[in-house]
């Protein structure tokens, strides 16, 4: 089988859906005639653990590791729990803290274009060998972190290789980047290094159309498609929450907080007692304060469910079990391209999808075009309020359930067989 190298920085135990894309996809190569040997790092520093996806790790799969220095710890021996929220994304937008606003204008002005940046040239010299050993003919890198992009410009320059660069999400115009308090040379040089990376890699994989339209502005390299996607099948006969369960399973962030949807259920809830009985909503992973408060302020305290961050598999159950899965994304017109992983598996489980993001949002059309739930903008209070009524009368009539359809593309296998196309 032709072997084709992979660096990755999330790997088991990493949890998240960012560790799940080249766990899965690793599976389904060698059925394409594809043989993957990995390279991770070795005691990363994972802001989310899931030791249960361990044993997703397929039998016989050659891994190379290497140790890697991240500021990460010894950011933590100053503040721990401030390091921890940061580093899983959740970044204050209201009144943070000297020491928050510190540690991120220290995280995006000294260390472009990530905290993993130290990992790049010992990376470079180390793969080297392997090339050679393995005779590998094809390197694809994973980002972000979107350092490890810069291993692939190294390697390219020093072997004869194909490099694939695969972008799970945008690079200088992904949200947070402004929260890091660039200044105006950071930015240049984060420009820089994108700029080159799209120029020198072979070949760029990415998860949205809207990022395909970005990435091909700055270069002519051929550019693909493969978005995440769902790995277990429907079973059926999930027992559903007897409640009225509106659940969002990931990570909450500050800016990615519904609050008309917070407002609109408190409506329904103050004009309708069954509807406040019933109500529950819950939150699984890791939620901001400024989300918690907003929902504390509408008076939803009593119905709030708050679980922290759970295993794939019980995450899948919860999925199968609620009876309205919340998807949110953040309201920005740089976001419209941001496909959350969950997604997938929301229309795995075939629970209504109650989506609420900004206009224009690739998701939405998904949504639609699957029939999987329905779509709405933060501006969209009243459409909101009537379809959680209308899906509400059919949860007490047992009937809630959506028509979905042509899910069977996402399924990783099928991505799997595009994948190794391009390979």
């Amino acid at each position: 089988m032709k072997k084709v190298l992979i660096v990755t920085y999330y790997w088991p135990p990493a949890g998240g859906p960012g560790v799940q894309r080249w766990l899965k996809f690793i599976k389904y190569l060698p059925e394409n005639g594809i043989e993957p040997i990995l390279y991770i790092p070795k005691d990363p520093h994972y802001p989310i653990t899931d030791s249960s996806l361990i044993k997703e790790i397929p039998e016989g799969l050659t891994i190379y590791r290497n140790s890697i220095w991240e500021p990460y710890k010894l950011a933590s021996l100053i503040s721990s729990k401030k390091t921890k929220r940061i580093s899983s994304g959740i970044i204050k937008t209201k009144k943070p803290s000297f020491s928050e606003r510190m540690f991120l204008w220290i995280r995006g002005n000294f260390f472009i274009p990530d905290a993993r940046r130290s990992w790049v040239k010992p990376s470079i010299k180390f793969l080297s060998e392997i090339i050679t050993k393995e005779k590998i003919q094809t390197v694809i890198t994973s980002g972000p972190p979107h350092s490890l992009h810069l291993i692939g410009v190294g390697l390219k320059q020093k072997h004869a290789l194909t490099w694939i660069a695969d972008f799970r999400d945008p690079w200088t115009s992904i949200g947070y980047h402004k929260a890091l308090r660039l200044t105006g040379k950071s930015q240049k040089k984060h420009q820089v290094l994108e700029h080159r990376v799209l120029n020198e890699a072979d070949k760029i994989l990415v998860t949205s159309k809207a990022t395909e339209t970005e990435f091909r502005a700055k270069t002519t390299r051929p550019i693909s498609v493969i978005t995440n996607g769902h790995d277990t099948a429907y079973e059926g006969g999930a027992i559903l929450d007897t409640g009225f369960t509106i659940s969002h399973i990931g990570s909450l962030l500050s800016e990615r907080n519904p609050a008309v949807l917070w407002r609109v259920l408190s409506e329904l809830a103050w004009d309708h007692s069954s509807f406040k009985q019933a109500l529950q909503i819950k939150l699984v992973g890791v939620v901001s304060e400024e989300v918690l408060n907003e929902i504390k302020k509408y008076d939803l305290e009593s119905a709030l469910e708050v679980m922290s961050y759970v295993p794939h598999e019980e995450a899948v159950l919860l999925q199968r079990s609620s009876q309205i899965l919340l998807l949110a994304e953040i309201n920005k017109d740089e976001t419209r391209g941001i496909i959350p992983g969950k997604l997938f598996e929301y229309m795995s489980a075939r629970r209504p999808i109650l989506a609420i993001g900004p206009p224009g949002w690739e998701a939405a059309e998904m949504i639609r075009e699957t029939k999987a739930g329905k779509v709405f903008t933060y501006e969209d209070a009243q459409e909101l309020k009537e379809t959680i009524w209308e899906w509400f009368m059919a949860y007490q009539n047992k009937s809630l359930q959506m028509p979905v359809t042509g899910i069977e593309k996402y399924s990783r296998r099928e991505l799997t067989k595009k994948l190794a196309a391009q390979i």
